[in-house]
């Protein structure tokens, strides 16, 4: 990898050794990426899968970020690698996949990197840059590195795949209409993947979480239902990805309404969906 601001190598404790874990169930995670390692959700699971031995590779945006968490990670023993990326540059993306799984022999990969949008009260359709972008995002890009990850794990015969999705993946929201579109074809990829994989030792896991504080979930104006910590997602998280889960949707609330929600007639939905009053703040 080359040197910072694009790749960097961090190393505290010299040695870099890589050792047998048993945090992915009965498999092994000497090596892991993590895309999204700048965010809230991102950034916790970092800190909780850095562990003396470990390999890890941490994919951002923020230059400055990536290197606070990565210095971070170093004291708790792991050795890190770091990559300032834009997922919007799907192709790039996959190069750059490709280089840092030759390097490291990927044990685990979770693609934790997204965007959302809300459509202004003013405006009476999306941002189509933005709808870009999400798609891009939230849906080409991390199916497009699942499948890489997939290809190279099958090859190796054991491997982890999580994928981040969204509860609002269950909703057709009037006014965030591609961002909940982008989360519901990254579950429907998911549910369509996983039985393909895991006959080969691959297994994938779709995360649905709710509400997490974060940066994201701050702009949000108005409420937040259950909310959960950023630190406590990442532990849930990484329990279902040792539990080998296919999906986990939590906090707990959120998989009660998604019983409740499917007993309602569409045209019901539609009226509550519609008068749903959510925004957003522009930082």
């Amino acid at each position: 990898m080359k040197n910072f601001p694009g790749d960097a190598l961090f190393s505290l404790n010299g040695k870099g050794k890589n050792v047998k874990s048993d945090a992915s169930g009965n498999g092994v995670m000497r090596s892991v990426l993590i895309t999204g390692a700048t965010g809230g959700i991102g950034a916790e699971l970092a800190h909780h899968y850095a562990t003396p031995g470990r390999t890890l590779i941490l994919w951002g945006r923020n230059t400055l970020r990536l290197t606070q968490i990565a210095t971070e990670c170093c004291a708790r023993g792991a050795v890190v690698h770091t990559r300032q990326i834009d997922l919007c540059d799907g192709a790039a993306a996959l190069t750059a996949f490709e280089e840092d799984d030759a390097a490291h022999n990927m044990d685990c990969v979770v693609l934790g990197a997204g965007l959302s949008d809300i459509q202004s009260l003013e405006d009476r359709t999306e941002d189509p840059r933005k709808v870009l972008q999400l798609g891009l995002v939230n849906y080409a890009t991390p199916v497009t590195l699942a499948t890489a990850a997939a290809r190279s794990m099958v090859e190796r015969g054991h491997g982890h795949i999580a994928l981040i999705g969204s509860v609002a993946g269950f909703y057709e929201m009037p006014f965030s209409a591609s961002y909940c579109s982008s989360k519901s074809g990254l579950a429907f990829f998911a549910k369509s993947a996983a039985p393909a994989w895991r006959q080969y030792g691959v297994k994938l896991t779709l995360i649905v979480p709710g509400f997490v504080d974060t940066p994201m979930s701050q702009r949000l104006e108005g409420p937040r239902p259950f909310l959960v910590s950023a630190k406590k997602a990442a532990r849930v998280i990484a329990r279902a990805i040792a539990q080998g889960r296919r999906e986990y949707v939590f906090p707990w609330p959120f998989r009660v309404l998604r019983v409740v929600e499917r007993l309602l007639p569409q045209r019901l939905r539609e009226h509550i969906l519609l008068r749903l009053a959510v925004g957003q703040t522009d930082s």
